[in-house]
């Protein structure tokens, strides 16, 4: 087996691509990001179809040939050193089967962005490059605490990553060490039975989500269980959890990590028996830490629940 390879440290001066590789954005939408990056000492640059706007049943940012276009050359393009998505959505699985990495392998670089993203991140690690599965560039409406940011550009910059977090009525306790891999719970479901799936064997996942109905969730665990995921896997961390169901009947809609779909999650578990962390800060809430995909991660979930890179 390959090892991961991950990409040098940014330095002041770098330039950073933003790219819209799924749903339309507003360039309003990113101001405030934009002028973070230039705070932090590096350079946007805007792919060419960032705010582009193309409708056939979503808005995609552009159509799939002009999506394909912007991520081959942040991917590729030399003097680029990051690539930032600037949101999610829908539409990144239309570009699996044509990304390329030719130029990309002689100088790799980290590709931050989450949600739809997620597709990306597996691709990339299908190709033993390590991502960042954190805050897009487009903030949601509820905000995003300081942290969110601050702690990618810890990443960019070459510093370790260390959480301890509140432990949860649902945790297993156990210790797993592993490579972290998965994201959203929807686009790990997605890639199942293809190329571009994770290989969860002695693997550490992590799952997030928004917007499902419930009898949905259990419906995306349940693929996962009868394609043998939760028998590969050493450890899993469970993140944010937020409008599921029906605004009108779940009186956690607004919730990071909604009570419910944590109950529907832990029943779906209870025969298996490795370490499991709930309510990690990852995901589509307000305090969005990232999460390094293609890390050996150590967990630790007692009367102390620790994550270590």
């Amino acid at each position: 087996m390959k090892s991961v390879v991950f990409p040098k440290s940014l330095k002041k001066g770098d330039k950073i691509a933003i790219i819209s590789p799924a749903g339309a954005v507003e360039e309003s939408h990113l101001t405030q990001t934009l002028d973070l990056i230039k705070n932090k000492g590096y350079e946007p640059v805007i792919g060419k179809h960032t705010f582009g706007k193309f409708s056939n049943g979503y808005n995609y940012s552009g159509t799939e040939e002009e999506r394909i276009q912007d991520i081959n050359w942040a991917l590729n393009n030399s003097e680029i050193s990051a690539v930032w998505a600037s949101r999610g959505g829908y539409g990144c699985q239309h570009l699996l089967k044509h990304l390329t990495l030719k130029e990309f392998k002689k100088n790799p670089k980290w590709y931050i962005g989450y949600s739809d993203n997620t597709v990306i991140q597996s691709y990339l690690l299908k190709n033993d490059f390590a991502s960042i599965h954190g805050q897009t560039i487009k903030t949601p409406s509820f905000g995003v605490s300081e942290e969110s940011y601050t702690e990618i550009f810890d990443i960019l910059e070459g510093k370790k990553l260390k959480y301890s977090v509140e432990k949860h009525q649902f945790n297993k306790k156990g210790k797993a060490e592993g490579e972290l891999i998965g994201g959203n719970l929807a686009l790990v479901y997605a890639l199942l039975g293809t190329k571009f799936s994770f290989d969860f064997k002695d693997k550490i996942l992590f799952l997030e989500d928004i917007g499902e109905n419930f009898y949905s969730l259990d419906r995306m665990l349940m693929s996962l269980d009868l394609a043998g995921v939760f028998k590969k896997i050493t450890g899993l961390i469970i993140g944010g959890m937020t409008n599921m169901g029906s605004e009108n009947e779940n009186k956690n809609y607004e919730e990071s990590f909604d009570e419910f779909a944590y109950e529907i999650i832990a029943h779906r578990l209870k025969k298996y028996h490795f370490p499991t962390l709930f309510a990690f800060p990852n995901g589509h809430i307000f305090d969005n830490r990232p999460l390094i995909i293609g890390a050996k991660v150590k967990m630790e979930v007692g009367e102390k629940v620790n994550l270590n890179f």
